[in-house]
C-alpha cells in the first residue's frame, strides 16, 4: 500500500484554515480570538500578519514550512526559538533562545547581529504557526503489519564485543582479506575483520573516521569528521591509508584539511584533465557545503566551492547528462533540505538544478540512486528521520520514499512507508528474484511502542509493493550506520549494522543498547 503522507498533513492542514476561514469573514479588521486554547486568545489580524511575514522571511532560507508539520507546543518550544536568531530575535515572551549569549555564533554568517523584524512581528509570525497547527501530529498508518520472521538472513552477532559502541562506519569489502572495516567514535580505533568476523588489524586516529574510499590504487583516503558532534570548526580533514606489511597505516601528511564536519570525500577526476581530485561534502554546522578540490600537482589542492549550504551528506559524481563531463548529485540536510542536480558547465562551473525539496523539520537523512522500474534512469532512495535537533517528537512523514525518474530532471513520489526515526535504506536484489528490495534502520524509531523500526527489511514483491519483516534480536542496538555487501563470498548480499549508543531524547528503549554489540551481522542464507 503506497501511504500518501503529504495528504495526512494536507487533510490537518485544510482543517486548521478552514476553521481560521469559518472565522475570517465574521470579524475581518477587528481583534476578536481565533482559537482559544493553553497560548490565550490569537488574533486573527496577528495570524494573518504572521503568515505574510513567515513568506517574507522563512522562505528566503528554505522552503516555507507548512504549519501542519509539527504541532503547537513543538512550534512554540523547538522550531521557533531555533529560527528566531536567524531573525535577529533572542528573546522571546522572557524565553531565552538557542544560541543566546553564545558570541561564536553571533558573528558574520551565522545569526542576524541586528533584528530583521520586530518583536512585534516576531509575535505575529509565533500566532501563525501555533495558532494554525493541530494540538498533536497524527500517528503513522496505512502501513503492512512488519513481521517478525524475517526471511533470506540469520542474525550473528560477531565475538568483537564492548560496552557503549559508538560505530559511525561500517563497510563490506568484497573478496578482500579483511572484509569488515568498523570504526568507533569513542576508542577512535578502525578494526578489520575477515570474513569469520576475526579482527585481524586496527588503527588508531585522532579522530572519528566517518567513510573510507577505498577505491584508490595506493590506498585509501579515510574521511576524518574532526568533531562528530555539532560544532563550527574547521578540523575535518582527508587521510591517506595504506598498507605496509599487511598492515594498515596512515600517512602523516593529512590530503586535505580545514574541513567543517566531513562525511564524504570521494576521488574524482572532476575537470577531466587526466589528475585525481576530490569531491568533499562537509556537513558543517550552520556553515558547511559541497566543494572540489582540484588537483594542482606536488599534493597542492586548490578548493572549489559548489555550494555553500550546510548539511552535504552524500553525493554522487556521475555523467548525468551524457555529455562527457562530471555533473554531481547532492543531498543537503539542514535547513534548505533537498537533492540537486549540478550540471557541469565547463571551465569549473556548474550549474545548480532542484531534484526534490523538503521542508526543513523533515530530517533528511540519507539518499540513493537505483532504477526501479528498469526504464535504464537512475531513480532516488531516499529517506527522513533525522530527529536530532529542535523538533524531538514522532513525525509521520518520516519514512522511506521511492522518486521515479520521468525524465526532464523531473521525480515523482511512488511509495512511501512510514517509518519513525528512518535513518538509511539501501537497495539491492536481496533474493535475485529480478528487483530491488529494501534494507532500511531508524536511529530515532519509536523504541517503546515499536522497537522493531530499528531495522525493517521490506521485499519487494512487485510494482514497488513491498512486505516488510524484522527481528526480535536486533533489538539489542540502536543502529546508525549500515552497509551492503558478499561479506562472505556466496554471491549473495550481506548486511552490517553498526550500533551507535546514546540516550532517546523522547522514546525510552525496552533494551540497554550500551549492553549491545558494535555491530551485527545479517548474513544472506539464499533461497
Amino acid at each position: 500500500m503506497n501511504f500518501k503522507i503529504q495528504e495526512v498533513i494536507k487533510r490537518v492542514f485544510n482543517y486548521c484554515t478552514l476553521f481560521t476561514l469559518l472565522h475570517f469573514s465574521f470579524i475581518i479588521g477587528c481583534q476578536s480570538p481565533v482559537r482559544q486554547d493553553t497560548y490565550g486568545e490569537v488574533p486573527l489580524a496577528s495570524i494573518e500578519k504572521g503568515r505574510k511575514l513567515a513568506e517574507l522571511h522563512c522562505r528566503s532560507c528554505h522552503q516555507l514550512p507548512d504549519p501542519a508539520l509539527l504541532d503547537a507546543e513543538t512550534w512554540e518550544t523547538g522550531a521557533l526559538p531555533a529560527m528566531g536568531p536567524l531573525l535577529g530575535i533572542f528573546n522571546y515572551n522572557k524565553q531565552p533562545y538557542i544560541y543566546k549569549g553564545d558570541p561564536q555564533m553571533r558573528g558574520p554568517g551565522y545569526f542576524a547581529n541586528n533584528p530583521k523584524v520586530t518583536l512585534e512581528e516576531w509575535e505575529s509570525i509565533v500566532n501563525y504557526y501555533t495558532a494554525t497547527s493541530p494540538n498533536q501530529l497524527p500517528v503513522q498508518d496505512g502501513r503492512k503489519k512488519i513481521s517478525m520472521k524475517l526471511p533470506l538472513f540469520q542474525v550473528i552477532q560477531p565475538k568483537l564485543n564492548y560496552k557503549n559502541a559508538q560505530s559511525c562506519f561500517v563497510n563490506i569489502r568484497e573478496n578482500e582479506k579483511a572484509a569488515l572495516v568498523i570504526s568507533d567514535a569513542i576508542t577512535l580505533k578502525t578494526y578489520f575483520l575477515n570474513s569469520r568476523l576475526v579482527p585481524i588489524d586496527s588503527l588508531t586516529t585522532d579522530a572519528p573516521l566517518v567513510d573510507i574510499d577505498f577505491a584508490c590504487e595506493d590506498g585509501a583516503i579515510a574521511c576524518n569528521v574532526g568533531i562528530l558532534m555539532p560544532n563550527t570548526e574547521a578540523r575535518g580533514s582527508a587521510l591517506q591509508m595504506r598498507q605496509k606489511s599487511g598492515k594498515w597505516e596512515i600517512d602523516s601528511a593529512k590530503v586535505l584539511s580545514g574541513l567543517r564536519r566531513p562525511l564524504q570525500v570521494l576521488r574524482s577526476d572532476i575537470n577531466d584533465d587526466g589528475k585525481t581530485d576530490y569531491l568533499v561534502c562537509e556537513f558543517g554546522h550552520m556553515q558547511g557545503g559541497l566543494s572540489w578540490m582540484e588537483n594542482k600537482g606536488q599534493n597542492h589542492y586548490q578548493k572549489h566551492t559548489i555550494s555553500s549550504l550546510p548539511g552535504a551528506l552524500k553525493a554522487y559524481p556521475l555523467d548525468y547528462n551524457q555529455d562527457g563531463k562530471t555533473d554531481i548529485i547532492a543531498l543537503f540536510t539542514q535547513g534548505d533540505e533537498g537533492i540537486f542536480l549540478y550540471t557541469n558547465t565547463g571551465n569549473r562551473n556548474f550549474e545548480q538544478k532542484e531534484l526534490l525539496r523538503f521542508p526543513a523539520v523533515y530530517g533528511s537523512s540519507y539518499f540513493e540512486l537505483a532504477d526501479f522500474n528498469g526504464d535504464g534512469m537512475p531513480d532516488i532512495l531516499y529517506t527522513c528521520g533525522d530527529n536530532a535537533d529542535y523538533t524531538p517528537i514522532l513525525k509521520p512523514y518520516h519514512g522511506v520514499y521511492i522518486f521515479l525518474n520521468k525524465g526532464k530532471n523531473h521525480f515523482e513520489q511512488s511509495f512511501f512507508y512510514p517509518i519513525n526515526g528512518c535513518y538509511k535504506a539501501m537497495a539491492r536484489d536481496f533474493d535475485k528474484d529480478g528487483d530491488l528490495d529494501l534494507a532500511t534502520i531508524a536511529y530515532y524509531a519509536d523504541f517503546a511502542g515499536r522497537p522493531e523500526e530499528g531495522f525493517i527489511f521490506l521485499e519487494n514483491e512487485g510494482n514497488l509493493q513491498f512486505s516488510p519483516y524484522s527481528s526480535a534480536k536486533l533489538e539489542v542496538g540502536r543502529w546508525i550506520t549500515m552497509d551492503v555487501g558478499d561479506m562472505d563470498y556466496d554471491g549473495w548480499p550481506d548486511i552490517v549494522l553498526g550500533n551507535f549508543v546514546q540516550p532517546s531524547k523522547f522514546t525510552n528503549p525496552k533494551t540497554d543498547w550500551a549492553n549491545g554489540p558494535p555491530i551485527m551481522i545479517l548474513k544472506n542464507r539464499g533461497l
